[in-house]
């Protein structure tokens, strides 16, 4: 395979605008470029190193084992304000055994998403001697 230049996740919601509703306003998530039009046009949003595209229309869910992993700098915070957003809460942030604060939502689709806080102390963060 050549070099790959950009990647992204498709996402083929049952009813785009309530996914674009979730995805660009309840989780924020900024614009990165959009095209066509009406309700099955297509959303590209940053996603930290990545891209989601929010485009077309599935009649079923997305796959069942298709996660997201959304990095942010405090769990407890995003959990207080999607709390009071009415997000789908799946487990509120803990610390789980491999050192990570993560959080699981739901967006309206049911596609899981993995809210992580990188503590200071963790081997991704903290590398003793370097």
């Amino acid at each position: 395979m050549a070099h790959v230049l950009s990647s992204r996740v498709l996402l083929r919601p049952t009813d785009p605008e309530r996914s674009r509703a979730f995805y660009g306003g309840t989780l924020g998530l900024a614009v990165y470029r959009e095209f066509g039009t009406g309700p099955e046009r297509g959303t590209v949003y940053f996603l930290g190193g990545g891209f989601l595209e929010v485009s077309g229309r599935s009649e079923t869910p997305p796959a069942p084992g298709l996660a997201l992993w959304l990095q942010v700098a405090d769990a407890t915070a995003a959990h207080e304000e999607l709390a009071r957003q009415g997000v789908e809460i799946l487990e509120p942030p803990e610390r789980k055994p491999w050192g990570l604060i993560e959080m699981w939502i739901a967006d309206p689709d049911g596609v899981r998403i993995a809210v992580v806080e990188v503590p200071g102390d963790h081997p991704m963060r903290y590398r003793p001697g370097i």
